[in-house]
């Protein structure tokens, strides 16, 4: 399913549109859907990990193309059922599946890209569009396109989003525009927010992966993104007092066909198997 101006959808959803595109189940199964009810998210997730992305209704607020983590602790989806009860309890408080307590605000947050200008993140803003490719238990796939106009140019990405059962990072195939066309050689950034210096960043280099370690709550989080190392072009923690813009980054050049492939996610020590920050090391290393 493909839409471009998104707005038909809501009514879609307003007749039981999310229901039939995946239910809530009790089993362990990925899941994606648009979620208009919400100021357009998306959001998408499997039996460890949950995020979303702001679509148009974000693109006056502070939000862009950053990503969002929802922190679970249960192996069946959630996603529906928070949104859900958004009229009775706030997914902002732990009621024993987990919560949102991860501030995205005008950052990366965790994996969320950008152009990298005059040594900058210069972010493409909300998603115009989306397109669910493939939504299954196993493994769903959808597609979110981008759009930002930046000093007279006009840049784009399609970013392609896979996720599967059992793995902590999604995957992103990117592919970037100029002005229409192709932008092989286009310097982007894959970053990860450091929330003002709160959270500890580190890097390897040679494996390819940035990585976060923080307090939330009196409970610890580890967020990463990975990146084949020969496309590395640099790796950069930066450290600004303006709020939301201190991150680390993966800077790299998309190739010929304008595109960059990475992973993103996190480990939530709540969640029991990740519970200190040589943990979220260890597992990005073994990756």
């Amino acid at each position: 399913m493909k839409n471009k101006t998104l707005l038909p959808l809501v009514a879609l959803s307003l007749m039981g549109f999310s229901s039939v595109v995946g239910a809530e189940t009790d089993q362990s199964a990925t899941f994606c859907r648009f979620v208009p009810e919400r100021q357009d998210d998306f959001a998408w997730e499997n039996d460890m990990i949950a995020f979303r992305a702001y679509g148009p209704a974000a693109r006056d607020l502070t939000e862009n193309s950053g990503i969002d983590c929802w922190l679970k602790r249960v192996d069946y989806p959630i996603i529906d059922k928070w949104y859900g009860q958004m009229k009775k309890k706030t997914y902002h408080k732990d009621w024993g599946e987990g919560y949102d307590p991860y501030h995205v605000g005008s950052s990366a947050g965790c994996g969320g890209t950008g152009i990298w200008l005059n040594g900058e993140r210069q972010p493409l803003e909300a998603f115009t569009e989306y397109e669910v490719v493939e939504c299954t238990p196993e493994k769903s796939v959808f597609k979110l396109t981008y759009e930002n106009e930046i000093d007279g140019t006009v840049y784009g990405e399609v970013k392609t989003i896979t996720i599967e059962t059992g793995k902590r990072l999604f995957d992103v195939h990117a592919v970037f525009t100029k002005n229409g066309k192709v932008a092989a050689d286009l310097p982007v950034c894959i970053g990860l927010t450091t929330h003002d210096g709160k959270a500890t960043a580190s890097s390897d280099a040679s494996k390819g992966w940035v990585a976060c370690w923080e307090e939330i709550d009196e409970s610890g989080l580890g967020t990463g993104a990975v990146m084949d190392p020969a496309q590395i072009t640099e790796i950069k923690e930066v450290k600004v007092e303006e709020k939301d813009q201190s991150h680390i980054f993966i800077i790299a050049k998309t190739n010929a066909e304008g595109a960059v492939d990475y992973q993103a996610g996190y480990g939530w020590e709540k969640a029991g198997e990740i519970k200190t920050s040589k943990d979220w090391s260890a597992y990005l290393n073994a990756l």
